[in-house]
């Protein structure tokens, strides 16, 4: 079974985190949720919406991962850029050579500023493309290059996760997570 650990920082947006965690446990991935505040597991989002996050960084080790997830949002972007155990995850994960997905602003604040997406096609939320440093911009709602996956902002969130469980799992279990919670007659209609 594939692993995923999704850093939250406080003032993420509530749907960039909680779309790919849902979608990718009902597809039978093992997410584990990651507080980065330092202050414990309750981590709260842009809207103000208190998440009692599965672990905390400190405890964490994530050699295991499959997928490291850095949701958007700010001040969530930025929290996540500050916090140097979630800037060294993301290097050493993207040094091995495995999968990292950000969303939103977390393509560009982070990664962008980490130098993990020069020579690499990327989106992010409009307005933060000028730190996509080295990148090409896509605009698409979701850009895959290699193993670093992106997605443009808040109603990239469903697209986006179904792209990152058929990577994980395979296409034909993201189309059926799609179909059953409605996404490809919303997308038909």
């Amino acid at each position: 079974m594939a692993k995923v650990y999704v850093f939250l920082a406080n003032g993420f947006e509530d749907v960039e985190a909680l779309i790919p965690v849902d979608v990718l446990r009902r597809g039978g991935v093992e997410v584990v949720t990651v507080s980065t505040t330092g202050e414990g597991q309750v981590v709260e989002s842009s809207h103000q919406v208190q998440f009692i996050a599965d672990a905390m960084i400190e405890d964490c080790n994530f050699s295991d991962a499959d997928l490291l997830l850095l949701p958007g949002g700010m001040p969530g972007a930025s929290n996540l850029y500050a916090h140097q155990g979630v800037r060294e995850a993301v290097l050493r994960q993207y040094e091995a050579g495995k999968r990292i997905a950000a969303i939103c602003a977390a393509p560009g604040v982070v990664l962008g500023q980490l130098g993990v997406l020069k020579g690499k096609r990327a989106t992010c939320y409009p307005g933060f493309e000028q730190l996509l440093e080295g990148a090409t911009y896509t605009a698409d709602l979701c850009t895959v290059d290699g193993p670093v996956t992106t997605g443009e902002g808040p109603a990239a969130a469903f697209p986006f996760a179904y792209e990152l469980l058929s990577q994980l799992v395979d296409q034909q279990t993201a189309d059926q997570i799609a179909e059953g919670m409605r996404f490809k007659h919303l997308m038909q209609g």
